[in-house]
């Protein structure tokens, strides 16, 4: 049975079980049993590391919790040992007066802010179950779920790459069955295009204040993997960069626990040994008290919009809204390091709207931002959590905007949840970015141009062009057309009526 099959047959026995209700449970759920194999198969690694090395290695949970103890414990001859398998309610009442107690004990290591130290497992086991119950009603279901679980191995390398996958399509699915896929989910190829023109290094600090399940996190770090790396650099990771990137690359903040506690997975899933993620709300801090030595030189983020924040949080904002997307998009220009690079999804509300608040933060962003870029996104991008049209703004602290390059993505197709974005929609934005080539795709605009009414707006001119210089009979053509067609609803419409 392959691991996606595994992952697959735990997801059709959870969905019997009278706790589980939909997508969001299921994953839940299988996420916590996961990080405690991973766990246990993670230290008995170091463990064994250590006595290679005539070193000791002291395991962070007692032996009574540890996997191999509770879960699948194996006699001598490392088979599961029958009589000390717990089931049914033995197994239930033990994981929640037990186990579930114990685990949230670590929560004190896991203060958001100071205090905390992301480095340690106690940190990271605090923090994911500090928000976690198991929902699993039957002990006989969970036991299924278990045994299946403990047949993984996580001392693997290609096992390991693999479940991470597979946990990538756990998260799109829990996404789009609750209604919050642009919480959890930014499509990849969106997320893929946006770091690779951004290029992060591996000495980089990496940020996201709207971290979701992690997406962007996740994929700055594959994009400097080792093998990766070394194939786009001809060089190999120093061992400095090696461990920056295990251990100090990538921050992130999450305001909902759930994608709190799935971003923590997500990353630990894919290699992130030391998360440095806090649950809490960006926007609760005072953007005024950011230093240099505090921020970021990378910047990736697809923030909500649509949301609404009290004057108690905008009084954290030099420029004070109610709109989420512009507080976002203060808090991250203020964010960035002297050189530091982002690219941020907005909706297009943000590029043309020109009311005092809008137009404030888009004449700060002109004049003390390079903001280089401006990609257009095609409708239904975020299909089915928005069909808001949305755009993503590339910009540098560097200096003022001389002029902006605007990338308009096409599709030939509608898009659609069973028709999503690919990376073949966004390959000639990739290509492009660097030269910025003038095509019937891209154009140039003057900052001092859009500094006229600060609508910024993608107005692709090879389209306007195209519109102003038809023939009027063709014009007139277009007119009877549509005429014809409104004339025939009409007809339909009057029929339909006249049966009744």
């Amino acid at each position: 049975m392959s691991l996606k099959q595994k992952i697959d047959r735990i997801t059709d026995i959870l969905r019997r079980d009278d706790g589980i209700s939909g997508a969001m449970h299921y994953t839940e759920q299988t996420s916590w049993v996961l990080f405690l194999k991973f766990l246990d198969d993670y230290e008995s690694g170091k463990e064994d590391d250590a006595v290679l090395s005539g070193k000791h290695y002291q395991q962070i949970l007692d032996k009574e919790h540890r996997w191999s103890n509770w879960a699948c414990p194996k006699n001598d001859d490392d088979k599961l040992d029958i009589i000390k398998v717990r089931t049914g309610d033995d197994l239930t009442k033990y994981v929640n007066e037990e186990l579930f107690p114990y685990l949230k004990s670590f929560a004190n290591a896991a203060v958001t802010g100071a205090g905390a130290d992301p480095k340690s497992f106690a940190y990271k086991i605090g923090a994911i179950f500090q928000y976690l119950d198991n929902k699993v009603a039957s002990g006989h279901t969970l036991r299924e779920v278990l045994d299946i679980i403990d047949t993984l191995n996580f001392q693997s390398n290609d096992e390991m790459f693999e479940l991470s996958q597979v946990y990538e399509g756990l998260l799109q699915n829990m996404g789009d069955a609750g209604g919050y896929a642009g919480e959890f989910y930014t499509p990849r190829p969106v997320v893929r295009a946006m770091v690779k023109v951004l290029d992060p290094q591996p000495l980089d600090k990496i940020y996201d204040g709207a971290a979701g399940s992690c997406g962007f996190l996740v994929d700055a770090f594959e994009y400097n993997k080792p093998e990766p790396f070394k194939k786009r650099t001809g060089r190999d990771l120093t061992s400095e960069e090696y461990d920056f990137q295990r251990i100090d690359a990538y921050w992130g903040f999450e305001k909902t626990s759930l994608a709190y506690v799935m971003g923590m997975m997500n990353m630990i899933l894919h290699g992130i040994e030391s998360p440095n993620l806090y649950r809490g709300n960006t926007l609760t801090q005072d953007i005024r008290a950011f230093e240099e030595k505090n921020r970021y030189n990378i910047i990736l983020a697809n923030p909500p919009f649509g949301g609404k924040e009290k004057s108690q949080i905008q009084q954290n904002f030099p420029i004070q809204s109610n709109a989420t997307e512009l507080l976002f998009m203060q808090h991250f220009m203020k964010t960035l390091k002297s050189g530091g690079k982002a690219a941020i999804v907005i909706p297009e509300g943000v590029l043309f709207q020109t009311n005092s608040a809008f137009k404030q933060v888009k004449q700060e962003l002109l004049e003390n931002f390079n903001l280089h870029t401006i990609l257009s996104l095609p409708s239904g991008v975020f299909l089915p959590y928005s069909g808001v049209k949305t755009n993503v703004l590339f910009f540098e602290r560097s200096g003022g905007t001389s002029d902006v390059w605007y990338y308009e993505c096409e599709s030939e197709q509608k898009l659609t949840k069973n028709k999503p974005i690919t990376d073949d929609h966004l390959k000639e934005f990739v290509e492009l970015y660097s030269s910025r080539e003038i095509t019937e795709r891209s154009w140039t605009v003057s900052a001092s141009k859009l500094a006229e009414d600060y609508d910024l707006s993608a107005k692709n001119p090879s389209k306007q062009k195209d519109a102003e210089h038809l023939p009027p009979s063709d014009i007139l053509m277009q007119i009877r057309t549509k005429e014809k067609l409104v004339a025939g609803l009409l007809d339909e419409i009057e029929s339909l009526l006249a049966e009744k």
